[in-house]
């Protein structure tokens, strides 16, 4: 397990070997996990939440591997400053929550649709501006929290049961009425 969890580390650090040069996308491992914290510049353009050009490059590479790798969920992240939204942004994402959480569908979906990644694998969550990684009082600093965290874990939910294989339920035997009985004093 622990050689499987190394071989697919090892996978992402080669194949994201440019960005993680540049800064733009962070690799640790630790407890059976994987995480890749990815910068929102990368991804997206400024207040937007669909995925530009270059991200669907890295995306692209990123999900290869994934779509490689059976046994773990994949929860993609969304993560934003504490910076409120722009006025000129508000009508579409009213707050960081909805920011952050059509970032994380976004990739999902990329991941899904286009690196073949199995849906049943994925999950999108929300952290809006709740889980910085950095200081919000810098420019430098709110630009880290501004991210997209993927982390590989143990798969832990049961398999599905072959609805053919399992054994008929027996129903329940209907219940007894019986005749309230009177009494007397």
């Amino acid at each position: 397990e622990l050689a499987k969890l190394q071989g697919t580390f090892e996978d992402l650090e080669t194949k994201m070997k440019e960005e993680i040069a540049k800064g733009d996308v962070r690799l640790a491992q630790a407890g059976g996990r994987i995480k890749v914290d990815l910068v929102d510049r990368i991804l997206f353009d400024v207040g937007d939440a669909g995925v530009t050009e270059r991200g669907a490059g890295v995306l692209s590479r990123l999900g290869a591997v994934l779509a490689a790798v059976e046994d773990k969920k994949i929860q993609v992240s969304g993560h934003t400053d504490d910076l409120p939204i722009s006025d000129r942004l508000r009508d579409r994402y009213p707050t960081n929550w909805e920011l952050a959480s059509a970032r994380a569908l976004n990739i999902v979906r990329f991941l899904e649709e286009k690196a073949k990644v199995p849906g049943r694998r994925l999950v999108a969550a929300a952290y809006g501006p709740w889980e910085p990684i950095s200081s919000n009082r810098t420019a430098a600093g709110r630009a880290r929290n501004r991210r997209i965290e993927i982390v590989l874990t143990p798969a832990l939910a049961p398999a599905p049961i072959d609805a053919k294989a399992a054994p008929p339920k027996k129903a329940a035997a209907p219940a007894k009425k019986t005749a309230a009985k009177k009494r007397t004093r």
